[in-house]
């Protein structure tokens, strides 16, 4: 497994990529995007930040963030949002 280094800033700025699991190319499919835009929404009432970009691509997405002041709690942010995003899929 990957050893991962983790820069948590108060306030900060992100960029991210999150790839599909075994790179499948879910994010083409229109439930599927509708799921995604879902997810994200309901992670962003809870837990709010500034999405500046997105750019969804067939089989990953690359976003830039903003968190609040005396925020730097984005893992939890995509915890959820993929947490929410899998529930019922069919992998197969």
């Amino acid at each position: 497994m990957s050893e991962y280094r983790r820069l948590y800033r108060q306030q900060g700025g992100y960029f991210f990529t999150v790839v599909t699991y075994n790179r499948k190319k879910i994010l083409i499919q229109p439930d599927n995007l509708k799921r995604l835009r879902l997810s994200f929404h309901h992670v962003m009432t809870k837990y709010p930040f500034i999405m500046d970009a997105v750019v969804i691509l067939p089989d990953h997405i690359h976003c830039i963030w903003r968190l609040p002041p005396d925020d730097d709690n984005f893992s939890t942010r995509w915890k959820l949002i993929k947490r929410y995003f899998s529930i019922g899929m069919n992998l197969e």
